[in-house]
């Protein structure tokens, strides 16, 4: 599995698992595929900030699926 903390390791289409604002005390992930990818820095050490094709926003903990 490969970190989200890299921009360049994340493209529109893939599926990551996110930690959603709500959820950052528990740890709780959400799976989705990503839309729009929102953080504009190469790297942030909490994971890259995208928002999921169902609208969700949060910070990628995981990459599950990629599309390379």
């Amino acid at each position: 599995m490969i970190s989200g903390q890299e921009r360049k390791h994340i493209k529109s289409g893939i599926e990551v698992d996110i930690i959603l604002k709500q959820d950052q005390r528990t740890g709780k992930t959400t799976r989705g595929i990503v839309k729009d990818i929102l953080t504009k820095s190469p790297y942030h050490p909490h994971g890259i900030k995208v928002r999921l094709q169902n609208g969700q926003v949060g910070r990628v903990k995981q990459i599950i699926e990629s599309s390379c």
